[in-house]
C-alpha cells in the first residue's frame, strides 16, 4: 500500500503544500507538517514541494501464496444443542456448487458437546468430512474456545473457501477466526461465484446497496465469507459418501475467560424468515384505515405481515418485521406487497420469493420489474377487493 511521507530534516514548514492541498489533507500540527486520512494520492503536495521534503514509501510487494496447498470448502456449522440451524444446509449447499467448480469437497466443522448423532446427520448430504469437536467446555458458544477450535480445524484441513451463517454467533466468530490468518473476511454475501483458480468471487451490496460489489482474496488463504439465512438454496439429501473424524486439541486452549452464570431458554418467536406467505407495507400504506384491511387480509391467508424500513423508522412496526440489507432476508413461497417502491435495500431481501404480487399506484415502481404479477392501484382498494373476492363479492378495482 502506498503512502506519503514528510521528511521533518528537509521540510522548511512554508505552508506551500498546506495551501496547494485540494483535499484539506494536510495541516500544521506543532510546528511539523502532517498528512491526515483525507489524502487522496493526487501527489500535487509532492510535485511542487520547493524543499523535495515529501517523498512517496511504496510498501514491498507480498510473497505470492501457494493456492495448491488449500483445498476444499469448510462449512461451519451452526447449531443449539445438536438442533442443526437451517443456514448450514444452505452454506452446504452453494459449497457443493462452488466445489464442483475446482473438483473438490466439502467439508463441516462441528463444535459442541454430545452432538456425534446430529453431526452424522450432516453425511446425509453429501458431506466428505465432519470435523466433530466434543468437550463440556463447548457446550455454549464462547468466541474464545471456540475461535481457538476454528483455528485448529483450519490448521488441520486447509481449506481454501470458510463458509459461516451470519448469526449472531457466526458474525462473532467468523472475523476472530479470520484475524488468526491474516486473512479477509466479506460479510453478509448474497451471491457467491468460484473461478478455476480457486478465488471465490464475493458479490454483497455496497454503498447502501446502489452497487453490488464483487470482492475477490486473491493472495491469501482462507477466504471467509459470512451469508445470511435464506440466501441460498438448501443442499439436498444424497448417497452418503464421508464420515465423522473426531478431532481433539490441546486442553488448554478449551479454557475460556467467559463464564456463563445463567442460560435462560427463550420463547421462540415468529420470524418472518420461516414465513411461507408474507404480506409487506411500506411507505405507500399512508393511513391506519388501508393498514387495517392489508392485516385483515393476511390473516385470511394465513400470512404473517412484514414491512419495509420507512415502516420501522415511522414506528408503526418493529424491526423484527423489517424486510431488507438492514433487516431479514425472507424466501416465502409468497410475498404480496403493498405500496412499496421497490428500492434495492428493501427487494435484496426478498427477491428470491417464488411468487411475488406488487400493489404500487405507480406503473413505473422498480417492484414491478421483479413482480410475477404487478397491479397498479390503490392499495386500500385493492385489499378490499381482495377481502371480498374471498367472500365472493368482488368488484372491479384495478387497472
Amino acid at each position: 500500500m502506498s503512502g506519503l511521507v514528510i521528511d521533518p530534516k528537509k521540510c522548511t514548514r512554508c505552508g506551500l503544500c498546506i495551501q496547494q492541498c485540494p483535499f484539506n489533507a494536510m495541516a500544521m500540527v506543532e510546528g511539523q507538517v502532517q498528512i491526515n486520512a483525507a489524502c487522496k494520492m493526487c501527489r500535487m503536495c509532492l510535485r511542487n514541494c520547493p524543499s523535495q521534503a515529501i517523498s512517496e514509501q511504496t510498501d514491498a510487494p507480498q510473497p505470492q501464496i501457494d493456492k495448491s496447498q488449500w483445498h476444499d470448502i469448510l462449512v461451519y456449522v451452526e447449531h443449539s444443542d445438536g438442533r442443526i440451524h437451517p443456514v448450514t444446509l444452505e452454506l452446504i449447499g452453494k459449497a457443493q456448487e462452488l466445489a464442483q467448480v475446482i473438483g473438490q469437497q466439502v467439508n463441516c466443522l462441528m463444535i459442541g458437546d454430545q452432538i456425534e448423532a446430529a453431526a452424522d446427520s450432516l453425511l446425509d448430504y453429501g458431506v466428505a468430512n465432519v470435523y466433530l469437536y466434543e468437550d463440556p467446555r463447548l457446550k455454549y458458544f464462547r468466541a474464545d474456545n471456540y475461535t481457538e477450535v476454528f483455528e485448529d480445524c483450519i490448521q488441520r484441513s486447509h481449506p481454501t473457501v470458510v463458509l459461516v451463517g451470519a448469526t449472531v454467533s457466526g458474525r462473532s466468530l467468523a472475523p476472530r477466526t479470520a484475524a488468526r490468518f491474516r486473512t479477509g473476511l466479506t460479510a453478509d454475501c448474497t451471491v457467491l461465484e468460484m473461478r478455476e483458480n480457486t478465488d471465490l468471487v464475493q458479490i454483497r451490496p455496497a454503498f447502501g446497496g446502489n452497487i453490488m460489489a464483487q470482492i475477490l482474496n486473491t493472495n491469501h488463504r482462507p477466504q471467509f465469507a459470512t451469508v445470511r439465512y435464506k440466501v441460498m438454496d438448501a443442499a439436498q439429501k444424497q448417497a452418503r459418501i464421508g464420515q465423522v473424524v473426531s478431532c481433539s486439541i490441546d486442553s488448554a486452549k478449551l479454557d475460556s475467560k467467559i463464564e456463563w452464570l445463567k442460560i435462560e431458554k427463550k420463547e421462540q418467536e415468529v420470524n418472518i424468515s420461516d414465513a411461507e406467505i408474507l404480506v409487506a407495507v411500506g411507505r405507500g400504506v399512508k393511513d391506519e384505515k388501508t393498514l387495517a384491511l392489508i392485516e385483515t387480509l393476511a390473516q385470511r391467508l394465513h400470512a404473517q405481515m412484514a414491512c419495509s424500513r420507512p415502516f420501522v423508522e415511522s414506528g408503526r412496526y418493529d424491526v423484527k418485521k423489517q424486510i431488507g440489507l438492514s433487516g431479514r432476508t425472507v424466501k416465502p413461497k409468497l410475498i404480496l406487497t403493498f405500496g412499496i417502491s421497490g428500492a434495492i435495500q428493501f427487494t435484496a431481501g426478498m427477491k428470491g420469493a417464488e411468487k411475488i404480487i406488487a400493489v404500487n399506484t405507480d406503473p413505473q415502481a422498480p417492484i414491478f420489474d421483479l413482480a410475477h404479477v404487478a397491479v397498479v392501484g390503490d392499495a386500500g382498494l385493492i385489499a378490499e377487493n381482495m377481502l371480498k373476492e374471498m367472500e365472493g363479492e368482488a368488484v372491479c378495482s384495478a387497472n
